[in-house]
């Protein structure tokens, strides 16, 4: 029996024993689960997973016909044989003269694309999964699972896909104290104190679970770096993990404090135009790919909150990105550079600043820097118009960031689904050149011609044995890897996808799930920051409201500041006659956004101070429009605890119970938005609520004397 063959049958057994019925749920498994199908379901998937048959040989190749066994042996309660026959499931390079006689196309497939066909080969009906690279053949495999899974006919074949991101990465803002800033889903994932001794099996099934969707490369510390993880003792740390996903297609990269030529070489200065300093990021790069030969690159956060950067020196923003490019260069990495900055010192409207400072770079970057742009001009907030540095730097290749994390989102215990936040944003329109000109199109590099391209989400894993500190959040992570794979994806589709591999395949499962899913993230919006207000979160741990905070020494750091709020008015003027933020998009789209009656209104108090008598497009004043969103966003949280409780006995008791809970704590805390939020709006306005409403059920005093000094991610 061959090495690839006893991994295949000992995988099998161990899916045969872990998928017993009597297994408890606890969400380790995430949308992995291959829990048996339905009887009649099975029968037919089985007559189409018979035996698994590499071709070819790779380390890759080998974790996608072991996961192809453990799926069919889970999903079909019957364990694939290893050689070609009827029904089997056959693996192989596109350059593999065993399949040349079929004539296949895979020029449109890249690196990383795949093809699944029904064909015959020697006269038997086998699936077909070829691939220019193994990468391609392990997203391949995983492609035909969720169609297993999903309960998608595996009778007559034929599909194809290829990612259009090029990187497609999770940024972990995990510190080497096992902390995770803005984490709720416990420590950190990496036990930096045991590496690079034990090399926990659990890394492997995170490995496991970004290849199934696409995900190809992942950062391993915060942002808000320490030099320590430049190191020869965390290298070595982040070399073992590198071992164990490599078999997975995941790449390692790592965040790089600007300063670490002075923390960590003893020199004077970290100035990106001294020698010195270019000399020694050069040899810290090859010392990096000496131990790790496929390192991904750097993440760098220059000149924001606090960390060091060029600026600091008197350099620009590429100076300091190229010094780095040009030390990744000779070994094939990349610089992902943040663009998020903003400072004390400018009293320029921080929505405008990282235009300001990035715009004029435009063209100056190495061919091998990505410019790492948040989705909007603020902080991942609930909703925020597109970034308008997309559309407005052509001659560079520029990378989305999004949270994954709920920073700003009710953290892990609220269900807010975010593929409709994520879509929303790529398929902006920018305009930039004329109509089509979308977000997802300069990132995928096709409206510019760029050669590089990536896609990147601020991780919401950690260490709790569901890994995101709820089953609802593991949709968040499928949803980014499904949608950096293919911007143009359908929400819904992901949705209902996840649902149907995370809970079964009951149909009444999916379509509650899916239903209590799609409207979520616009409840969010209505009961947190409705009509395009923004940041009015309790400040340092973004928890609750806090809309009346103004005592904190910068003004960006106030909820006042983004509100505006007056007795005449709401909402931050960002057209010609304010801060002219606006003139920062295209002209087609700056025009929409100055015309308080073409401005969508989900949009409107980001760009406009609005009086509150202000009529809206329903006939309502903007006041009780602004009401009327905070008693719909409680509504639908009461409508998903409605909803979820008819499936009481049909979902797992486990996962039930605690998505029950948190539907409890989200509901609670959907009406303290509400009540606090109004109660200040109303000592503000002096306004009566409308007819009906219900008021507060605290005075304001109440709601500001509350306190949280322990709430999680905030280091």
């Amino acid at each position: 029996m061959t090495i690839l063959a006893r991994l295949i049958t000992s995988l099998a057994l161990m899916t045969a024993l872990f998928s017993s019925p009597a297994r408890a749920e606890d969400g380790y498994d995430l949308w992995l689960r291959y829990r048996p199908l339905p009887a009649a379901e099975a029968s037919v998937a089985a007559r189409h997973m018979q035996a698994i048959v590499p071709l070819d040989d790779s380390p890759v190749i080998r974790s996608a016909a072991a996961e192809l066994a453990r799926a069919a042996t889970g999903l079909t309660g019957q364990s694939p044989a290893t050689s070609r026959r009827a029904g089997a499931i056959i693996l192989a390079l596109a350059s593999n003269p065993a399949i040349a006689s079929l004539r296949l196309d895979t020029s449109t497939l890249g690196a990383e694309g795949y093809l699944v066909r029904s064909v015959k080969m020697e006269g038997e009906p086998v699936t077909l999964i070829v691939a220019n690279a193994d990468r391609g053949l392990l997203y391949g495999a995983f492609a035909l699972i969720r169609l297993a899974q999903t309960n998608t006919t595996l009778n007559g074949l034929d599909v194809s896909s290829r990612p259009k991101m090029q990187l497609r990465v999770l940024d972990h803002w995990d510190n080497l104290d096992g902390v995770v800033e803005r984490g709720y889903a416990g420590q950190s994932l990496w036990d930096w104190w045991t590496l690079p001794d034990y090399r926990n099996p659990r890394y492997t099934d995170y490995a496991r679970a970004n290849a199934s969707i696409g995900i190809n490369g992942v950062v391993l510390n915060n942002v808000n770096a320490k030099s320590e993880s430049l190191t020869a003792r965390y290298i070595g740390k982040a070399a073992a993990l590198a071992e164990m996903f490599r078999p997975w297609g995941l790449k390692v990269y790592l965040s790089a404090r600007f300063t670490a030529p002075i923390e960590l070489g003893g020199l004077p200065t970290a100035d990106p135009a001294d020698s010195r300093v270019a000399a020694w990021w050069r040899a810290k790069a090859d010392e990096i790919y000496r131990t790790i030969p496929d390192f991904g690159g750097f993440l760098v956060k220059a000149n924001s909150e606090g960390q060091p950067g060029p600026r600091d020196y008197g350099r620009t923003q590429a100076e300091g990105a190229n010094m780095l490019a040009a030390a990744l260069a000779p070994h094939g990495g990349t610089v992902m550079w943040r663009a998020f900055v903003y400072a004390e010192t400018n009293p320029e409207d921080r929505a405008k600043q990282a235009y300001t400072e990035f715009k004029p770079l435009d063209g100056t970057f190495a061919d091998n820097v990505l410019v790492q742009v948040k989705n909007g001009a603020l902080d991942f907030q609930p909703r925020e118009p597109f970034h308008p540095l997309f559309g407005a730097m052509p001659r560079t290749p520029l990378m989305m960031e999004f949270q994954i994390t709920k920073e700003y989102l009710g953290f892990a215990t609220h269900l807010v689904y975010l593929a409709p936040l994520f879509s929303e944003t790529l398929q902006s329109d920018t305009m930039a050149r004329g109509k089509g000109s979308t977000v997802a199109r300069i990132l995928d590099g096709s409206l510019e011609g760029h050669r590089l391209s990536g896609i990147a989400g601020v991780a919401n894993i950690g260490r709790d044995r569901d890994w995101s500190g709820s089953s609802f959040n593991q949709a968040n992570w499928y949803a980014f890897g499904r949608l950096a794979w293919d911007p143009d994806g359908s929400p819904e589709a992901i949705a209902r996808e996840w649902s149907a591999m995370t809970f079964g395949p009951s149909p009444e499962i999916i379509a509650t799930s899916v239903k209590m899913m799609m409207g979520s993230r616009e409840a969010a919006v209505d009961y947190m920051t409705p009509l395009g207000l923004a940041h009015l979160m309790g400040t340092g741990h973004h928890y609750g409201p806090a809309p009346w905070i103004s005592n904190l020494a910068r003004p960006e750091w106030n909820p006042v500041y983004y509100h505006r709020a007056d007795s005449a008015g709401i909402g931050f003027d960002r057209t010609a006659s304010g801060s002219d933020a606006i003139a920062q998009y295209a002209p087609p789209v700056a025009r929409i956004l100055a015309d308080p009656k073409r401005i969508p209104e989900r949009e409107l108090l980001w760009f406009h101070h609005v009086r509150w008598d202000q009529r809206m497009a329903s006939g309502k004043t903007l006041w009780a429009e602004l009401v009327g969103h905070y008693d719909r966003g409680v509504d639908y949280v009461a409508g998903m605890q409605r909803e979820w409780s008819g499936l009481e006995g049909k979902v797992d008791a486990e996962r039930f119970q605690k998505t029950a809970t948190f539907l409890a704590v989200q509901l609670r805390e959907a009406k303290w938005w509400r009540d606090a939020s109004l109660a200040y709006w109303m000592s503000v306005n002096k306004l009566a609520l409308p007819a009906g409403v219900a008021a507060p059920e605290h005075d304001l005093a109440w709601y500001q004397a509350q306190r949280f000094p322990y709430a999680p991610g905030n280091p």
